[in-house]
């Protein structure tokens, strides 16, 4: 994947804190979305600023790909209130994924903590 260029950077925070300030207004009527803790990690903006894929996660037991999918159904009445709050030329319209990274490290994390690994990790330093 290419890196991002400063001008999607800096719009994809812009449009990262605006979605999570949203969300955090409680204004969806989605259970899912309404009675989690949601944590919007990343927005990453096309070239063209026009679309944003917006990473999230939930805390607890929440399930993240159905809060994903619940916030895609309302997407259009994100990117309405989304207009409102930000001002870049265009709107971008917003897709979002399931963060699956938090996980990842901590099965890394888990990993690293067996002790044959650990064993090994040990060994390889002390050479």
């Amino acid at each position: 994947m290419k890196a991002q260029s400063q001008r999607q950077l800096r719009a994809g925070e812009l449009v990262r804190r605006a979605v999570a300030d949203i969300i955090r207004e409680g204004h969806l009527r989605d259970a899912k979305v309404s009675n989690a803790s949601i944590t919007v990690s990343e927005a990453r903006m096309s070239p063209d600023l026009r679309h944003a894929t917006i990473f999230v996660s939930a805390l607890g037991q929440n399930d993240p790909e159905a809060i994903a999918t619940a916030l895609n159904k309302a997407a259009g009445f994100l990117q309405k209130e989304l207009g409102r709050q930000i001002d870049l030329k265009f709107t971008p319209k917003l897709k979002f994924l399931a963060d699956d990274r938090f996980d990842e490290a901590t099965h890394i994390d888990e990993v690293l903590d067996r002790p044959g690994v650990k064993r090994d990790l040990d060994d390889e330093a002390n050479d």
